[in-house]
């Protein structure tokens, strides 16, 4: 990972124009290929960014991001560096979930009937470039959803899975891309936010997804 801190222009091109003016900001160039823009603000969400594959140019004065897929690009200049470094990280052995939402997001993969009627599951932990949806789905009318499993639902939750809908979406191979947020019990006020964005919500039962088999029977299989 290559950490720089700058004082730069951000133009991105390309399905959508965002123009960022000449401030100090941090660039995060990963190992995946991803890069993202920073500023001191604004908590942990980049202000820009552009999702592998993609080729990075790296001028002098100006790196160019283009994406494989739909050929936008993320340019950005650069007029003074006050820091450029890198580090290796080495394999993350990923968010470790509490028994629950682990389990629950297992049972939905393997049956996600409960989230909709003639659901098929594309893949566990789909990879963004800030971090994994827990499901890709394909709806009975063939349209993508990602889902997010919580065993709580909190604000923090459909915010995450907002991020992760905002990324998802720029990629043409998938977009568009509806959102799903699952969870045994979900806050009033975040039911109401995830409304407002336009994610369903979905009330799980945790018995009834494990058929209500008492564990501590024997089993033959």
């Amino acid at each position: 990972m290559r950490l720089l801190v700058a004082r730069c222009q951000v133009d991105y091109t390309g399905r959508l124009s965002a123009h960022l003016p000449m401030a100090t900001r941090l660039l995060i160039w990963k190992a995946d290929g991803s890069v993202l823009v920073h500023a001191d603000g604004g908590s942990y969400k980049p202000l820009n960014w552009m999702t592998p594959p993609c080729t990075v140019v790296e001028g002098a004065t100006e790196w160019t991001v283009t994406s494989k897929k739909s050929g936008d690009q993320l340019k950005i200049t650069i007029e003074e560096v006050f820091h450029d470094s890198s580090h290796e990280l080495g394999v993350d052995p990923g968010l470790q979930k509490d028994g629950v939402e682990a389990h629950l997001q297992e049972l939905l993969a393997a049956d996600p009937a409960p989230l909709g009627k003639g659901w098929s599951l594309v893949r566990r932990e789909y990879p963004t470039a800030i971090g994994p949806v827990d499901l890709m789905c394909r709806n009975a009318d063939g349209k993508n959803v990602a889902v997010e499993i919580k065993r709580q639902g909190g604000i923090d939750g459909v915010e995450q899975l907002t991020r992760y809908l905002e990324l998802l979406n720029r990629d043409p191979l998938l977009a568009p891309v509806d959102g799903v947020f699952a969870a045994q019990t979900i806050k009033p006020q975040a039911r109401v936010l995830a409304e407002d964005r336009g994610i369903r919500c979905v009330v799980l039962d945790y018995d009834d997804l494990r058929g209500a088999v008492d564990e501590s029977q024997p089993r033959l299989f």
